[in-house]
């Protein structure tokens, strides 16, 4: 397996910078008792029981996110890397914009949480992690993301087993923030939506025929 590391391509952590303060204030700013919050939890919502267990893929999302960008970093090709850095930064951007214009949360949370291991590992969570600003889901977003790059990596493009561990781990972190009451099916259909919007745009349209396009137009009426 070639390295191809470069110089410039942890400058994609600098975004990390910028965005854990982002979020955090908007955590301080939007919150129950904000007057534009919107609750978006639905009736199905409220029919899906709390699983503590999938506590485990939920903080995995962490290993999975970091790692594959590690990975993409060294190993990946420049369009590969950019492809994938590109897609995390808009659309985690994206998702903390629309929570600004749209305050909204979910009131899911269990009276109740079984007191076992896994239980114990959810009050962290909670009280870092607030159930407000929460459409659409990053956990969701960037699980997908992610999948789609490693899908698309041809250094992996013969390692059947590391793309089926990634869609595996890809949709039980997706479930595990409705099981756990961390988003609503609401937030986890906006995270689907947005990463085929941006699966459309960076991997999909063709650029080059654009700009050929508008160069002949121009050309054309000079």
């Amino acid at each position: 397996m070639k390295v191809q590391f470069k110089k410039w391509r942890p400058l994609f952590g600098i975004y990390v910078l910028i965005y854990l303060p982002w979020f955090f204030a908007l955590e301080r700013v939007f919150t129950g008792d904000h007057p534009r919050m919107h609750y978006i939890d639905t009736a199905f919502d409220q029919s899906i029981p709390f699983c503590e267990y999938f506590i485990v893929p939920y903080y995995f999302w962490f290993i999975y996110i970091v790692a594959g960008c590690l990975f993409f970093m060294i190993y990946a090709s420049d369009r590969e890397y950019i492809q994938l850095a590109l897609s995390l930064i808009i659309g985690m951007s994206t998702c903390l914009i629309i929570c600004m214009i749209y305050p909204n949360g979910i009131d899911l949370r269990p009276a109740y949480i079984p007191d076992n291991f896994f239980g114990k590992l959810v009050a962290p969570l909670y009280m870092v992690d607030s159930s407000y600003n929460v459409f659409p889901s990053i956990h969701v977003y960037n699980s997908i993301v992610m999948h789609i790059a490693i899908n698309r990596c041809d250094v992996l493009k013969n390692h059947f087993g590391v793309r089926l561990f990634s869609l595996i781990t890809c949709v039980l972190i997706c479930l595990s923030t409705m099981f756990l009451k961390q988003h609503s099916v609401v937030d986890v259909l906006g995270g689907c939506i947005l990463s085929l919007v941006m699966f459309l745009l960076i991997y999909v349209a063709d650029y080059s025929t654009l700009r050929r396009t508008a160069a002949v137009k121009k050309f054309s009426r000079n």
